[in-house]
């Protein structure tokens, strides 16, 4: 947060809380000055009979000449921070001063009122702030804000500030000194409950100076949900009574005190106000074109114009923070007074004005975008091309320079980029879903409570966690202004730190199963449920199909497992941050082992929910002990000759089903196989058919081709070992993960047991040899299509693999025929890449499913001369990636010694962006 502060400041540090060396016991401070203390002299020495009264941040109040602006008595008074601290008054609905206007002309009866000094704008991390004073201000409106409830915690949260409250105030703990402070000074609603709890956290702060005291609650407070969150009461269009909030990030629509809603600026169009009407227009990807505008009622006009300018203010602030400021000493900030938006009359762009920023009621954010950024060219999975960019060439190469080259740093840097891209997606269910559901009264209070109250703990626990981890990797790059000096090159300490944590949170992951099994229960049996449910996962946030996301929190404890163990193996023993690394493993190791059974389980559930879905003509596919194995595409002997089919092999049956030509795209079963009794060997000299296979079961003898050897290999060793463990478990014991086989299925009406009178209709047959990248939209990346259209399968195995491998961060993509080279966040999950602008981004752009994909290194042909390219290539489509180190390009070089010599995914399994063999095997 220095770039902001410094951006905005205008005035230097006042008092001699900055550079302080030593804990004065009471405060830094001078003896007998108050907050605004020096500002007492300079406002007499302006005296004209009339003052206003000034509540400071300490609660101190003085009287200052009424005819000054805000910004004038900052500068008299050597305030800082004009733009982060400003003053509000009125008891109701505070008002912000407009601070070039002098007060008198702004307020009635400003001598009849009481002012109060306030934080106007929260930055995300406070702590960063430059200014050890500004962050002292900071502490105390946390102070102010726990004291009226406004920062709402838990009453063990709630002591702990206090703890560190008091630490500032009176220095080390002294029994005698600590009860008679807390005695004479209220911090907490529910102060004398926890008093002892204080006092014994306040004594493990021995030595803190108070200025480490801020930090610490600053750091402590901006992990809070309700930090920095002022409510505007509202109601929606249906009466509902909700409240409004803004904050850096964008809008927030909270009920109750439960957050139900972030709009993030990036997704909003256009904020206006219509009498008491306060409008949200969105971007149409972002809800659709008939979604695209939200309203909110307000009491009244006034205070919907109040809250539609704070929001303005707020987007002015974060937003354009970094681009540059006219040369004025002072920043002018322009709103009419009195008009209601005009909707949709156009504005100037600021960054098209060479005066000072002026912003109407119906500012456009469309307006607001970075100079010199183009729409994305990312519009379909046929990735349109770009021209050169020679400057974002130039800045990546003096980014590379600048950074770290140490093998251990770009480790770390994947846990940072992959906990963005993890965060990100439990915000799917805890923030979308949520909102979705509320909004149509979908789903029952009993599996509210149950699916939010499991995941909601963990989103805040790893909320807190990425904002360590992106602190603790600007410091090791040299980048952050933090006032916090040190060897920060190491990792260690924040994991060993954060995986002891997560084990409170092991009976939240041991409920995720009953979570997963009662929502399908519901979706199924309630109506609304599950067109909700449907119509969620069709749209762009939705990029995975809904229910893998709740396996999520399981599974990033295997990823962290397997960072750990990559950093404990590159370490010497010897090596600071190995002993850290090396706990950190054990702890998260031990919860990984109590919860592997389970995702094994888990992940099977999901995959069979999924293809319940997305298959006709087949009920209770999710029946107790069912597995599924492998799914793919092989051509079936029909009277017509070969016909594409998509098969699903499961621990006791086999399926095979054509492509449907219905508006989801599902797959219509056209035949069951139970696996009891089955014969399975190859036949490929009997039909003269390359890579051919007779499949005999009790019902049916079916034929069938495989695209390559390699495929019916693999499909030929998973039906004999399918085939074997079902023959097994009729007659001993499964494995636990693996329950009693059900009773073989029925076979299905008017189905032939004759190879060559199978009768089939013509409109499954429509869409086969349709392009993968124009097929209608279909439920959100389903791993069948891809199949389907690539000729190729996928095992349980493949998936768990992949799971284990997901990636996250910046590459520099290249199309065959351009010359420049394009940054994009890169998100690899499910067999597939997703592309993002920036990692804030809330849904991909676009994708591109690898499976059927070739990686290799650029020809000399390709002209292509950079470091750590690969190559991806699928007949003629192809791309160029560059990666940003040689750490990150290993891995390609693995999987390029996989295709040539057949190397297994498992012996690939400790790299990272190189695990995309998985996908090309």
């Amino acid at each position: 947060m220095g770039e902001i502060e410094g951006s905005y400041r205008v005035l230097q540090t006042p008092g001699t809380r900055l550079g302080a060396q030593f804990n004065a016991g009471i405060s830094t401070l001078e003896p007998g000055q108050s907050l605004s203390g020096n500002m007492v002299s300079g406002s007499k020495s302006h005296g004209r009979g009339l003052q206003i009264r000034v509540q400071g941040l300490d609660d101190s109040q003085e009287f200052f000449d009424m005819d000054v602006s805000f910004y004038s008595l900052c500068f008299l008074h050597s305030l800082l921070c004009a733009l982060l601290i400003s003053l509000q008054f009125g008891t109701q609905q505070a008002v912000w001063l407009e601070p070039t206007k002098p007060i008198v002309k702004q307020v009635r009866r400003p001598a009849n009122t009481l002012f109060r000094l306030s934080v106007k704008f929260f930055p995300p991390d406070p702590g960063q702030l430059q200014e050890e004073y500004t962050r002292y201000l900071f502490s105390l409106q946390m102070k102010r804000d726990l004291m009226e409830g406004r920062l709402i915690c838990t009453e063990n949260t709630g002591a702990l500030l206090a703890s560190h409250l008091v630490q500032s105030e009176i220095g080390d703990y002294d029994d005698v000194a600590d009860r008679d402070f807390l005695r004479m000074n209220k911090l907490l609603p529910y102060q004398e409950k926890v008093q002892e709890r204080i006092m014994e956290l306040h004594r493990r702060h021995l030595g803190q100076t108070p200025a480490e005291s801020d930090f610490q609650i600053l750091e402590i407070a901006r992990k809070l949900e309700m930090y920095g969150v002022r409510f505007h009461p509202a109601a929606d269009r249906e009466g509902t009574k909700i409240n409004l909030a803004v904050a850096h990030m964008g809008l927030q629509v909270f009920q109750g005190n439960t957050k139900i809603n972030t709009f993030n600026w990036s997704k909003i169009r256009k904020l206006s106000f219509k009498r008491k009407r306060f409008l949200i227009k969105l971007h149409p990807e972002v809800h659709g074109p008939h979604q695209d505008t939200l309203e909110f009622m307000m009491a009244s006009r006034d205070q919907c114009k109040i809250f539609w300018k704070i929001c303005v203010e707020y987007h002015s602030f974060f937003r354009l923070f970094d681009q540059p400021q006219p040369k004025s000493k002072f920043i002018n900030l322009c709103f009419p007074s009195s008009t209601d938006s005009v909707v949709d009359s156009p504005q100037l762009s600021p960054f098209n004005s060479k005066g000072p920023l002026c912003l109407s009621p119906s500012f456009q954010m469309s307006t607001l975008s970075l100079p010199g950024q183009a729409p994305s060219p990312l519009q379909s999975p046929i990735l349109s091309e770009v021209g050169s960019n020679a400057r974002l060439e130039e800045e990546e190469e003096g980014r590379r320079k600048r950074y770290p080259t140490d093998k251990a740093y770009f480790i770390a840097k994947e846990i940072l980029t992959t906990e963005r891209t993890y965060l990100k997606d439990l915000e799917v269910i805890t923030v979308w879903f949520r909102s979705a559901v509320i909004k149509e009264n979908a789903m029952p209070e009993g599996l509210m409570t149950l699916l939010f109250s499991n995941i909601d703990p963990i989103y805040e626990f790893h909320r807190g966690f990425l904002k360590e981890l992106d602190q603790r990797l600007a410091l090791w790059e040299g980048r952050s202004n933090a006032h916090v000096k040190g060897d920060y090159q190491r990792i260690g300490d924040v994991m060993l730190r954060n995986m002891g944590a997560l084990k409170e949170f092991t009976s939240y992951l041991q409920k995720h199963d009953e979570v997963l099994t009662e929502l399908e229960k519901a979706s199924k049996r309630l109506k609304k449920l599950e067109t909700v449910y449907k119509e969620f996962e069709l749209q762009k946030v939705c990029y995975l199909p809904l229910n893998t996301f709740l396996l999520k929190p399981i599974q990033r404890l295997m990823h962290y497992k397997l960072i750990l163990e990559r950093l404990c193996k590159h370490y010497s023993p010897a090596h600071r941050d190995h002993d850290d690394c090396k706990e950190a493993l054990k702890e998260v190791a031990e919860i990984a082992t109590q919860l592997q059974s389970s995702l094994i389980r888990l992940e099977n559930f999901q995959k069979l929910t999924e293809l319940q879905r997305d298959l006709i003509g087949i009920e209770n596919l999710t029946a107790p002990g069912r597995e599924f194995i492998r799914e793919g595409c092989l051509y079936k002997l029909t009277k017509k000759g070969l016909q594409q089919r998509m098969f699903f092999l499961f621990s006791d049956m086999l399926l095979y089903t054509s492509k449907g030509v219905t508006a989801t795209n599902q797959f219509k079963v056209h035949g069951q196989l139970p696996l009891h009794g089955m014969i399975v060997e190859e036949s490929e000299n009997e039909w003269s058919v390359p890579h051919c296979f007779t499949i005999y079961s009790a019902q049916r003898t079916i034929v069938v081709a495989a695209s390559s050897k390699v495929e019916m290999g693999k499909w030929i060793e998973d039906l004999n070992l399918a085939i074997d463990m079902a023959k097994k478990c009729t007659v001993n014991p499964c494995p636990p993960h693996i329950l009693p086989v059900p009773p073989p299925p029925p076979p299905l009406s008017g189905s032939s047991d004759e190879v060559s009178l199978e009768q089939e209709s013509e409109d499954d047959m429509n869409s086969s040899r349709t392009s993968l990248d124009k097929q209608t939209h279909h439920r959100a990346n389903t791993t069948m299509h891809v199949c389907w259209h690539r000729n190729t399968s996928v095992s349980m195995s493949d998936h768990s693999l992949a799971v284990e491998n997901q990636l996250s961060g910046y590459l520099l993509r290249k199309f065959k025929n351009s010359n420049g080279w394009q940054k994009l966040w890169v998100v690899f999950t499910n067999f597939c890449l997703f592309f993002y602008k920036t990692h804030q981004d809330d849904f991909p752009l676009a994708s591109l499913p690898l499976l059927g994909y070739t990686v290799s290194t650029p020809e000399e042909s390709d002209s292509i001369h950079k470091e750590y390219v690969f190559k991806l290539q699928f007949k003629s489509h192809v791309y160029f990636f560059r990666a940003e180190s040689e750490y990150t390009f290993e891995r390609y070089e693995h999987v390029n010694l996989f295709i040539i010599n057949s190397m297994t995914p498992k012996a690939l399994s400790h790299t990272s962006w190189g695990n995309l063999i998985i996908v090309l095997n």
